[in-house]
């Protein structure tokens, strides 16, 4: 009943918000732009929008409703039910912890194998998650630094932010959708091959600026999930964590990789790029200086 209930609230959010996308370029197309001479009546499709609106949140919906499955699915990893080990247990024990204090479902939760000291969390709802930690993490940082790893981690489920994600993703493919069909109509009733070249670039050009916000949000809800840890367990441990992840990086010299299909979840990813808007997550020392500034 949780999933259904988390399913529900997705699906309640990208209707309301394909009616208020509707209802505004309603109003746009045949009131406010004819007011100024410009007449697009006619022009502008329903049906595109509509066909914007299922494909742009479907595949959304959908990579939401099976995240935790699909995240399994790119790694190696193993379920803690039973803790085995002292390392196991600080994990277990931690996110138990966390959950009973924020009055949710205790997250699923499992360690993969990955040398880089990382972790992620996923899931549809706040009460239906996972909380992964790599194997790295738990041999490269100390117990207080692996607590705050888990606690951003958790931060991360009781913000909603895999929620908010997607809905900010399915906006940005219904925007690159409609788009893309708007102009591709106006250049097709001159020249349908020309047309149809047109609406390949657009979707490449407009997928890729479509990234821009999205990375923007990503980066601003790691220093939520930052601020989040440094209130449940202390800021200190929360900052010893990040400098430790980046002392690991640097000393190993590790590129993240940019085909990293969970790059956006976990605590860690590449940061500094000749194209800083596009990065996922802030640099290591920003988010120091953030949490000191507390």
């Amino acid at each position: 009943m949780k999933k259904l209930k988390g399913i529900g609230l997705l699906l309640i959010a990208n209707i309301l918000i394909f009616i208020t996308l509707s209802i505004s370029f309603t109003v746009l197309s045949e009131m406010i732009l004819p007011a100024f001479g410009i007449d697009l009546r006619g022009s502008i499709a329903q049906m595109d929008l509509l066909w914007a609106f299922v494909i742009g949140f479907g595949g959304a919906f959908i990579s939401l409703a099976f995240s935790k499955q699909m995240a399994r699915a790119f790694i190696d990893c193993t379920q803690i039910t039973e803790p085995r080990n002292q390392a196991e247990r600080i994990v277990f024990d931690t996110v138990q912890k966390i959950s009973e204090k924020l009055s949710i479902s205790m997250p699923e939760v499992w360690i993969y194998e990955s040398p880089d000291p990382n972790a992620f969390a996923t899931g549809p709802t706040r009460n239906n998650s996972m909380v992964a930690v790599s194997t790295g993490l738990l041999n490269n940082l100390n117990e207080g630094e692996v607590r705050a790893v888990l606690a951003h981690e958790m931060g991360h489920v009781y913000n909603g932010d895999m929620f908010t994600t997607t809905v900010l993703a399915g906006l940005m493919n219904t925007f690159v959708y409609f788009i893309s069909r708007f102009i591709y109509r106006q250049v097709a009733e001159r020249n349908e091959a020309l047309g149809f070249g047109v609406y390949i670039v657009l979707q490449i050009v407009l997928s890729v600026l479509a990234m821009i916000p999205i990375s923007w949000w990503s980066r601003r809800r790691e220093f939520a999930a930052d601020r989040f840890a440094a209130n449940t367990v202390g800021k200190e441990h929360m900052i010893s964590a990040l400098e430790g992840i980046d002392r690991w990086v640097q000393r190993t010299q590790f590129e993240y990789s940019t085909q990293d299909a969970l790059a956006t979840m976990k605590i860690s990813g590449k940061s500094h790029s000749f194209m800083q808007i596009f990065a996922t997550h802030p640099p290591i020392e920003a988010r120091v200086t953030a949490l000191r500034q507390l």
